[in-house]
């Protein structure tokens, strides 16, 4: 590049009124000028909340890097694991930000609002090229606002759950996003009917789990037997998650090995600390319960197990993908479930993803005082009792997991640099 560049400088210079031999130190001045504005790389502010957005994000950063690869990107900002893998600068780790519920969050605000204190403050010291923020809408959509005010474009990757709770956060949206990536089918319509657009991109899960999941291949791989029935245990990726469920779900996996003989219990924990912690519960609630715990493994636990009992969220998506019945239990702190059904802040019917997604209610859920071993327990034993039921809901999933199948990958860097070219941030010939 550098030779490229001192060759066409040097000839426009001899071509010049300038002397027919310019002096070096002239030539490299600019040369190196030129230089350092072609090869600048594209600095990008992102965070990152929980695991579910750390898988989105290392996608999503890969997608990037992959689609220009002669733009060089540095990501800069909060992420995980899977966002590391791809070049994250991380300035805070993941864990910082990984908090849920209204009361939990209150007694975290403090903390969270100097964190975010202290990124604005960067970030408006020396302004990226662009901000994603992804999921976690509470923390980055006031960011977001404050750095678009300042200039920076800005992306919310995650249409915030709008549909579900509290909708008129839309006006909200609308005053700090420049783009919307939406990751479901429906919320396009939606936020369209509300006066709000957005870019509808699918989910990276619906790409990245196969058509057609190969339950052998996965119990190989977990080490069991192919006829072995199989319960996936999923409490939840946080903290509080796991110590409000790991009684209910624990005392459900007992009495069902006690109906179910040689039953097999499967957990996957999305860390080294909730495996930890869930080791703790076990040893609590169930200690004489054999739970294979395994790491980071979720999509092979739930491809080879023939029912899950899971939290409600993005595992709910996941097994759906996976072709796996599910039973859905959460329980939300006790003060947090009370705000949010006297203000109405939520409609519970359209909490369970997978039900949204499928349009009707396959999934059995039950919420608080109604997540307990009384209510789960034979709503689990229906699934592994009855193999029509679990075929006919697989067929479902099936239908459900080809819509949501979209080049997502592609339609992510498209819009992203889309939005890039016309700020004028990078090149329209790229």
């Amino acid at each position: 590049e550098e030779q490229k560049y001192s060759a066409i400088w040097y000839q426009s210079i001899c071509q010049s009124p300038y002397p027919t031999n310019p002096p070096k130190f002239f030539v490299s001045f600019h040369v190196s000028a030129m230089t350092e504005t072609v090869m600048r790389p594209l600095q990008i502010g992102i965070i990152a909340a929980e695991p579910s957005g750390d898988l989105l994000g290392g996608q999503l950063m890969a997608a990037l890097q992959a689609r220009q690869p002669q733009v060089p990107v540095q990501f800069v900002g909060i992420g995980g694991t899977q966002m590391l893998a791809q070049g994250l600068q991380a300035w805070e780790p993941l864990e910082s930000l990984s908090v849920m519920g209204l009361v939990e969050v209150l007694s975290q605000l403090p903390r969270l609002w100097q964190l975010r204190r202290r990124l604005m403050q960067r970030w408006l010291r020396d302004p990226p090229d662009l901000f994603i923020g992804i999921d976690a809408p509470d923390f980055n959509l006031p960011l977001a606002k404050r750095l678009r005010a300042a200039g920076v474009p800005t992306v919310h990757y995650v249409c915030p759950s709008v549909w579900a709770w509290r909708p008129g956060r839309v006006r909200k949206i609308q005053a700090a996003v420049d783009l919307l990536l939406s990751i479901f089918p429906f919320e396009q319509a939606w936020l369209r009917a509300r006066g709000m657009d957005c870019t509808y991109v699918g989910h990276t899960l619906a790409a990245q789990i196969p058509m057609q999941p190969d339950p052998l291949a996965a119990r190989r791989a977990l080490g069991i037997e192919a006829t072995a029935p199989v319960l996936a245990v999923l409490p939840g990726s946080r903290q509080g998650e796991i110590s409000r469920l790991a009684p209910s779900f624990l005392a459900t996996a007992a009495q069902c090995r006690q109906q179910i003989p040689g039953l097999q219990i499967v957990a996957p924990m999305a860390n080294t600390a909730m495996l930890a912690y869930w080791q703790t519960q076990i040893a609590r609630y169930a200690p004489d319960l054999p739970v294979h715990t395994v790491l980071q493994t979720s999509q092979t636990v739930l491809t080879a197990a023939d029912v899950a009992l899971v939290a409600s969220g993005t595992a709910t998506l996941e097994a759906l993908l996976c072709r796996c019945p599910m039973v859905v239990g959460y329980q939300l702190q006790p003060l947090s479930y009370w705000l949010l059904q006297t203000l109405r802040l939520v409609q519970m019917e359209r909490v369970v993803l997978a039900n949204l997604l499928a349009e009707e209610s396959l999934a059995p859920a039950y919420f608080q005082r109604q997540c307990t071993a009384e209510q789960l327990v034979p709503a689990v034993l229906r699934f592994l009792q009855t193999p029509a039921l679990v075929e006919q809901i697989r067929a479902r999933y099936a239908v459900v997991h080809q819509t949501l199948q979209v080049e997502t990958d592609q339609r992510i860097a498209e819009a992203i640099f889309g939005l890039l070219q016309q700020r004028g941030v990078v090149s329209g010939t790229l």
